[in-house]
Parts: structure tokens; C-alpha cells; sequence
């Protein structure tokens, strides 16, 4: 993608996306997890990724952490969210509430036409389908290992798993069951030999029905992440999703 543009920032935007995995993924991850990130391919990927800046808060940061808008023939933008699409691009780090007024108040079309040095169309559903394509990435990142084999399913799975200490990362489906999280919460405690503390899983902004779907498999309620490259890849995928949602730590119920 050598002709993005990254130059060019309006008035710092208030809420930038915060770095992949935000404050509610790091303490998700397990204690051997995060020594063992440093020496993980996404990590070492993540040391070597060229910096972006993101065209409406001014804020430099690593590619994979940003979200690249790409630009059409015919003027008009794109999400594109693996930073896959040819042509030119531009980079945004902003949460959704963010980027909507930007959007409202026509400071996105003008950055982006000074980064495009052109004239653009900016779609009003934008954040809808930059939501939606964070939410598809989560969604095949989490396939992907489950059928690489280091994704667990299974309350009962889990918790055995978790108490040896097996588990990187535990994660909730958004309507999961208030007793049922307590307790895969607790095992992974167990496990880290962390009883007492407020080491817990993240909960994810989807349902049940959703991960069923995604995964091919029943009634998903809780996952885990059995290895630490695959809990840091995850992990990193879920958090530019909840990073842009805006919402750091969703209610077990999926509310606020």
C-alpha cells in the first residue's frame, strides 16, 4: 500500500481507538500468556508494523491498530479493516461515537480529501459498516483457531482446562448466564493461582446465537484460548472490534 496517504490531521478527535486488546483484553489474558506474547509471530509482527496516522485525531500509531478507509474509482470510501484492498488508503483511530459526529460535522470528508488530495464520498453508514467488518474479522479469527485446534467450547472443557492452568484467554458470549461466567471465572483463578483477585474472562459484544453460528457449533456460550499465540491473535482482533464500539467492558448482559 505504498500510495496511502497518512499526512494531513484535522482537530484531534476525543476518543481515539485505544491499542489492540484495550484495558479489558489485558487483564483477560492469562499470566503466562503475556510473558509469552513477547515471542508470539503477532507480537514480533506488531514491533516491526510501520506506524499510520490516523487522519482525524493525528495520532500515530501501529497499522493493525488503526482502520484503513480505502478509496474507490469512483470517489467514494470503504472500510477495509485487514488493510487488504489495492489503491490508496487512508487511516482513522477513532471510536464509533467519534467518527459519527466527525462524519455529521463533514471533518472526515474534508480529511480525507486533503489525504486523497481528491474529491470524496463518504457513505452515512460508515461506522454501521465498519462495526460490521470489525465484527466479521473477530468472528474468522476465532474460527480460524478453532479449527487449528486451540479453541475450546464447553463449560465443562473449560473449566478443566482452566484449573490446570491451561487457559490463555476466556471469553463470555454477551448473554451468557450470570453463574455460569462465575464459574469458568473462578476456575481460571484457580488455575492462574490468582483466588481472590479480580482476574476474570472478557466478555464479548455477541450472543450465543452469533458464536454458535461463527463457530459451526451449538450453543457457544464460553470459549477459551488454549495457546498463547492464538490468545494474543485473538485477543488483538476482539480489541480493535470493542475499541471502536467504545466500550471498554460490556455488562455480562451485553448492556452497560
Amino acid at each position: 500500500m505504498a500510495h496511502d496517504e497518512h499526512s494531513g490531521s484535522v482537530n484531534p478527535a476525543p476518543s481515539p481507538l485505544p491499542p489492540a486488546g484495550g484495558a479489558g483484553a489485558a487483564h483477560s489474558v492469562s499470566a503466562s500468556a503475556a510473558h509469552d506474547q513477547d515471542e508470539t509471530p503477532l507480537a514480533h509482527h506488531a514491533k516491526n508494523d510501520p506506524e499510520r496516522t490516523c487522519i482525524l485525531s493525528g495520532r500515530k500509531a501501529a497499522r493493525d491498530d488503526l482502520i484503513r478507509l480505502a478509496l474507490a474509482p469512483d470517489g467514494s470510501v470503504a472500510p477495509d479493516v485487514r488493510a487488504k484492498a489495492p489503491g490508496r488508503g487512508a487511516w482513522i483511530g477513532v471510536d464509533r461515537a467519534t467518527l459519527e459526529q466527525a462524519i455529521a460535522k463533514g471533518r472526515l470528508t474534508k480529511a480525507l480529501a486533503r489525504a486523497f488530495k481528491s474529491a470524496v464520498t463518504v457513505p452515512a453508514d460508515l461506522a454501521d459498516q465498519i462495526e460490521k467488518a470489525l465484527e466479521r474479522a473477530a468472528l474468522d479469527r476465532l474460527g480460524l483457531e478453532a479449527r487449528a485446534g486451540d479453541l475450546l467450547t464447553g463449560s465443562e472443557k473449560i473449566v478443566d482446562a482452566a484449573r490446570k492452568g491451561s487457559v490463555e484467554l476466556l471469553l463470555h458470549a454477551r448473554d451468557a448466564a450470570a453463574d455460569g461466567t462465575r464459574r469458568l471465572d473462578q476456575a481460571l483463578r484457580v488455575g492462574l493461582g490468582v483466588e481472590g483477585s479480580g482476574e476474570q474472562g472478557l466478555v464479548i459484544p455477541a450472543t450465543r446465537a452469533i458464536l454458535s453460528m461463527a463457530l459451526g457449533r451449538e450453543n457457544v456460550v464460553h470459549l477459551a484460548l488454549i495457546a498463547p499465540a492464538a490468545a494474543a491473535r485473538v485477543s488483538h482482533a476482539l480489541g480493535r472490534w470493542r475499541g471502536f464500539i467504545g466500550r471498554d467492558d460490556l455488562g455480562r448482559d451485553g448492556g452497560p
